[in-house]
């Protein structure tokens, strides 16, 4: 596996949008008009057709003035991602570059990798079959998966400008981050870098300017005890002994007595929040 991931440094950016532009060209995704919400930012949420939103945030400064703090909001591709360990079919799986994908011929439309998202990415959204029938698939960013498998940089580190999105080199981008973090103390006393440990870190890591959950970010987040036992545990012994259809029957009961968040499921560390 390629040792790569993105590198999104927030004090860099300048709201220009450019990234949520180029991931919806490069990713085909239709525009989707919301109504006014008296800020600046252009859409509330991540959503099934929009993977990629430019977060706006007021914060007052040490003078007494304003500073806007941005965020590109996209998957994070969690190492140890609990979307791909709550789904009932394997339609959600980790790339050679890291990236976490969904196979939308296998995607049930379940909606558990939505309900345990830490972060609140994955959404479903609803396709009219041949036939009228309504289906659901998850979707979410990909890191340009595709992008990558042609030696390409995820299409919104291409547009960025200002270089608040880079792509490359694990080992090289943290190193990069530690300087970055270095030199924007002074101004930012909070900085800090944002690669969460309890899902083993992430391919998206950030240098924020103040704690995680200004930006609407979980300071802690983690994979459900409930997924990491059904996943690496219950499901391969289950297989072995009854065979895959029985499981499939245990994993739907499995999944809505502890995977649904809705109804109390214990997660460790932070619930989703965006």
């Amino acid at each position: 596996m390629a040792d790569t991931i993105k590198f999104v440094d927030v004090t860099l950016c300048d709201g220009c949008r450019a990234c949520m532009v180029a991931c919806k060209n490069w990713n085909d995704l239709p525009a989707e008009r919301e109504e006014f919400s008296g800020s600046y930012q252009s859409h509330e949420h991540l959503t099934a057709n929009t993977w990629n939103v430019l977060t706006f945030k007021e914060q007052e400064n040490s003078n007494g003035t304003l500073d806007w703090l941005f965020r590109h909001s996209s998957c994070m591709h969690c190492t140890d991602a609990a979307c791909e360990k709550v789904c009932p079919e394997n339609a959600i799986s980790y790339t050679d570059h890291g990236s976490v994908v969904v196979d939308y011929d296998a995607c049930i439309g379940c909606g558990y990798c939505v309900q345990n998202c830490p972060f609140g990415v994955i959404q479903l959204n609803e396709y009219k079959e041949e036939n009228g029938t309504t289906q659901r698939r998850a979707q979410k960013c990909t890191l340009c998966t595709d992008r990558l498998d042609n030696g390409l940089l995820p299409a919104c580190a291409t547009a960025c400008h200002t270089g608040a999105i880079q792509y490359g080199s694990k080992e090289e981008i943290l190193a990069m981050a530690k300087q970055r973090l270095a030199k924007v103390k002074d101004r930012y006393p909070n900085a800090n870098i944002y690669n969460p440990q309890g899902v083993n870190g992430t391919h998206t890591v950030y240098l924020l300017a103040d704690k995680p959950s200004v930006y609407d970010l979980p300071e802690d987040p983690r994979v459900p005890l409930s997924a990491k036992v059904w996943k690496d545990y219950a499901q391969p012994t289950g297989k072995a002994l009854f065979g895959v259809t029985t499981m499939a029957v245990v994993g739907a009961f499995i999944g809505n007595t502890f995977f649904n968040k809705d109804k109390g499921e214990e997660v460790e560390g932070d619930e989703r929040n965006e």
